[in-house]
């Protein structure tokens, strides 16, 4: 078993951020004491909890049994029978929503279009049949690579409304990555667009498509949605194999587009998790568990309230994009904003422009983008009006305390709770909060369990921790929203998730819980050095980092040094009207030594313009790490927004 002792040491958070009264007043939860009532309630009558939270569903079958089994292989509601689209979509029609815009949608150059309920489920009932027409049956594999538009909205819920099983994968994979995945899962059919925009360029969906199906034998047909069109984009048509996605829909009847019920446990999606090297993961999520636990969490979390228009800005082809752009909302009947374009075209302006555009009310966005808005400068949402905020969230990644005051601060005005969320693609649900009317926030911290989760911090023998002590973040029992199996490889699934801590289920992350009961998760325990035998966590050295006045953004990683084992390396993207040199590396080697200790001081520190990032804003620290080793950089880059960032890195400017 890897070495995953505790990771540093913690003092508690001390300051707290009560939620206003006038919040409280209309929220779902208003009181620590109600989340507390419906906490103990899905843990010891979880069969009263999870009746009453999943009655408003569209069940054919109505469950009888709530579980069978245990871990690691527990099935939910299993002799229920359902179709996922109804919930989302067919469920809403004898109602008002009907006629409510379900998605609202904005393209990069500024187009807008909206989606009523009954026309998206019009769209998606037409292309179910056209999918069908196409030799799609139950149980098929379909693979999704398009971008940011309602389309694919429709594609998924329509592989949902006859059984299919998506696969949707991330437009900013190269061909050979497309490839894999198909071939893993044996794709029969592949749904994809000419083309998205990207910072005012085109990015040739199609084209990859193509490179990627000369190495997979399992795909029959590819449908193509023309989005930019041919002045933009040349599109290659292949006779047999290639089908326009409106003559598709034009050969099928909409009167085959009806649902295929299938049973609770039937597979809804397989999602492949990134990797630099290895074989592709395939999560593997099923119907009934996966759309409660979405369903639940999208109510609650964001206490979703009837003129809400709310904003994800994850891309779809992440579990963030499934489950908080398409399932959960659409399954409350929401209205959901997607942006096809990138945060800061054609200015860093542009997402505060959009707010005020469409008066978005609910916005969940990740610790990255928040860091590289405060990098940009006060002065861009200060030029817009943000009134129509209610609510803040965060995902992806912990995020550092000062970047969650600049959040409440500038971005929520000081009124809009901060729902700072910890979940996995494994789990496919928000596993911890705190519930936005219910209790105090503390910046940093998670915060408290969900609804039928049971989380605990242990050691490597999975004993608990005392309250601030760190250890190793695992849940103790199932909830309806967990992966089922890694597709095709169910001994991975065993051996990766529950051969650590057994009977448990291992989260992979470090973290530390204090007396009330807040978790906060500190990162992966793969992004722990070991310099001169301190174990350091990556994520404590760049909130400490974050926390000085000069810095936007920050990542810490190690290089391999004789004497120690491992140095720490670090790369720093100044805010404006900082010069880097000499004296402010010193200054924040000092910095970080007082906020932590002489022992994580920095070895090295190294400015940088921007830090490489992938398409979604994650930092790809396995390419610092290579730089910092003055290596070359190592495994896929498909990935990477901007190569140029990583050839300025990779020259000696620090």
């Amino acid at each position: 078993m890897t070495d995953k002792t505790a990771i540093g040491t913690f003092s508690a958070e001390s300051r707290r951020f009560e939620p206003s009264a006038a919040f409280r007043d209309k929220a779902r939860i208003g009181s620590l004491e109600h989340y507390q009532k419906l906490y103990d309630e899905s843990l010891q009558s979880p069969e009263s909890f999870w009746r009453r939270e999943t009655a408003e569903l569209a069940f054919k079958k109505p469950w009888t049994k709530l579980t069978d089994g245990k871990l690691p292989h527990v099935q939910w509601f299993s002799d229920a029978e359902l179709n996922v689209s109804e919930s989302c979509l067919d469920r809403h029609l004898s109602t008002a929503t009907k006629d409510k815009t379900a998605i609202l949608w904005e393209s990069e150059p500024g187009e807008v279009r909206r989606l009523s309920y009954a026309e998206l489920h019009a769209q998606t009932v037409a292309f179910a049949a056209a999918l069908r027409k196409q030799g799609v049956q139950k149980g098929d594999r379909v693979a999704i690579y398009m971008g940011m538009v309602p389309e694919v909205v429709v594609g998924m819920l329509a592989c949902a409304r006859i059984g299919a099983v998506h696969s949707v994968v991330f437009g900013g994979f190269a061909a050979e990555s497309l490839r894999d995945r198909i071939n893993d899962c044996q794709v029969k059919v592949v749904l994809t667009q000419d083309g998205a925009w990207r910072r005012g360029n085109v990015v040739p969906l199609k084209a990859t498509v193509d490179k990627a199906i000369e190495q997979t034998p399992s795909v029959e047909k590819v449908i193509v949605l023309r989005h930019l069109g041919a002045e933009h984009v040349k599109l290659r048509m292949q006779s047999g194999r290639d089908v326009d996605w409106q003559d598709a829909i034009a050969a099928a009847d909409a009167k085959d587009g009806g649902p295929e019920y299938v049973g609770a446990e039937h597979p809804l999606f397989i999602l492949y998790t990134s990797g630099s090297t290895g074989k592709p993961k395939g999560v593997l999520h099923t119907s009934a568990g996966y759309l409660a636990g979405t369903y639940v969490t999208s109510k609650y979390v964001f206490d979703l309230q009837p003129g809400d228009v709310y904003w994800c800005t994850a891309d779809v082809g992440w579990v963030t994009g499934h489950s908080y752009i398409v399932y959960g909302p659409l399954a409350n009947g929401a209205t959901c904003l997607m942006y096809e374009g990138a945060p800061n075209f054609p200015d860093w302006g542009r997402f505060w422009q959009i707010i005020e555009k469409h008066k978005v009310s609910i916005l969940y966005t990740a610790p990255t983008a928040i860091r590289a808005f405060i990098r940009a400068g006060d002065e861009w949402p200060g030029k817009s009006d943000l009134s129509s905020l209610r609510l803040l969230g965060t995902v992806g990644e912990p995020i550092n305390p000062e970047a969650w005051i600049w959040y409440y601060e500038t971005i929520g005005k000081k009124s809009c709770p901060i729902v700072d969320t910890w979940w996995q693609t494994e789990t496919g649900a928000i596993m911890i909060t705190t519930l936005p009317g219910a209790a105090p926030m503390k910046p940093g911290s998670a915060g408290l369990p969900f609804f039928g989760v049971k989380p605990e911090v242990v050691t490597e023998a999975g004993v608990p921790v005392g309250a601030g002590e760190a250890g190793l973040l695992v849940l103790r029992q199932s909830w309806p929203s967990q992966l089922r199996t890694v597709y095709g490889d169910d001994a991975r699934y065993v051996q990766q998730y529950f051969s650590d801590i057994p009977g448990s289920y291992f989260t992979g992350d470090g973290a530390h819980a204090d007396d009330d009961g807040y978790i906060t998760v500190v990162g992966r325990i793969d992004d722990v050095l070991n310099v001169s035998g301190h174990r350091i966590g990556t994520a404590e050295i760049e909130s400490a980092l974050v926390s000085h006045k000069s810095v936007a953004e920050a990542a810490a990683v190690g290089r391999p040094d004789d004497l120690k084992g491992q140095a720490l390396v670090v790369f720093v993207s100044l805010k404006p009207g900082f010069e880097a040199g000499d004296a402010l590396k010193q200054e924040l080697r000092a910095h970080v030594g007082k906020e932590i200790g002489k022992f994580a001081a920095p070895d090295d520190v190294r400015f940088a313009d921007a830090l490489p990032k992938t398409r979604s804003g994650k930092i790809m620290r396995r390419l610092l790490k290579d730089v910092a080793a003055g290596r070359a950089a190592q495994g896929d880059i498909s990935t990477l927004e901007d190569l140029t960032v990583l050839a300025k890195l990779s020259g000696d400017d620090a």
